[in-house]
């Protein structure tokens, strides 16, 4: 079904793996395609209440693969045809998304783990904005994530300077949620994702929706958005069974329902 990535789905987490570990899983075109077409599945998908991304072998994703760029490439329809299609899939899939960072994130690797809505790093991990390296600017989502995540000052530093940072630094500077060792990485990455497939998905998908507007958006306007959010979560399943749950003193059963 795939060529360049990997995708199964086990215990309601979808797990999406890039699949080029000689090439430390780089971007091509055909993988922007395929990961969008399984991201499109994943969220069509009502046994799916998670996604994981991560890479195979030793890298999460080293960014594009130069070899198909040239002198001659127009670099603005280069990214509205590959990039930017995939990375608003990952923004507008309502179910929560896990970069499994387990290597090296470069450049538009970068990016794709910053698009997603977690970050857990391997303790070997690297993040990397590389492209000031060959002249160009950060892209694929970098410029719009980074600020929120980091801030301003961090983010232009990350940006400009092009360092590698490791795990922990990331972690201390929000730029990952979780860091775990490298002998614990498959146990703990599971444990993460079923943990969040496990919970009220429809909640989770507009708790995403609105955070995003907040950005766009004033207080009174989001009083609003959350009026009817509200409304829309209250009318679940999932709330219905937490309610229950809570009289009962019990632990709910959500069915992302």
């Amino acid at each position: 079904m795939y060529e360049t990535i990997m995708y199964e789905v086990e215990n309601n987490v979808a797990w999406l793996t890039l699949n080029r570990p000689d090439k430390l899983n780089a971007f091509t075109e055909q993988m922007n395609k395929e990961v969008s077409k399984a991201l499109r599945g994943a969220g069509k998908d009502d046994e799916v209440r998670a996604i994981v991304v991560t890479g195979s072998g030793r890298a999460f994703c080293s960014g594009e693969d130069l070899a198909g760029v040239d002198e001659d490439t127009d670099h603005a329809e280069f990214l509205r045809k590959r990039y930017n299609p995939m990375i608003r899939e990952l923004a507008s899939l309502e179910k929560p998304i896990i970069a499994a960072v387990n290597g090296v994130a470069a450049g538009a690797g970068m990016s794709f783990a910053l698009a997603a809505d977690f970050r857990v790093a391997s303790e070997k991990a690297k993040f990397v904005e590389a492209f000031i390296h060959i002249g160009l600017v950060p892209d694929s989502g970098s410029l719009y994530y980074l600020p929120r995540l980091v801030g301003h000052a961090k983010a232009m530093e990350l940006a400009v300077m092009g360092e590698k940072v490791d795990a922990h630094d990331a972690k201390s500077f929000g730029l990952v949620n979780e860091v775990f060792t490298e002998a614990n990485w498959d146990e703990e990455v599971k444990k993460y994702a079923e943990k969040l497939a496990s919970m009220p998905t429809k909640a989770v998908g507009l708790i995403k929706r609105y955070l995003y507007k907040s950005w766009d958006h004033d207080l009174h306007d989001m009083l609003e958005y959350e009026a009817y959010a509200q409304r829309t979560a209250g009318k679940t399943h999932d709330h219905r069974e937490g309610m229950n749950a809570f009289f009962e003193k019990r632990s709910p059963n959500y069915l992302g329902q």
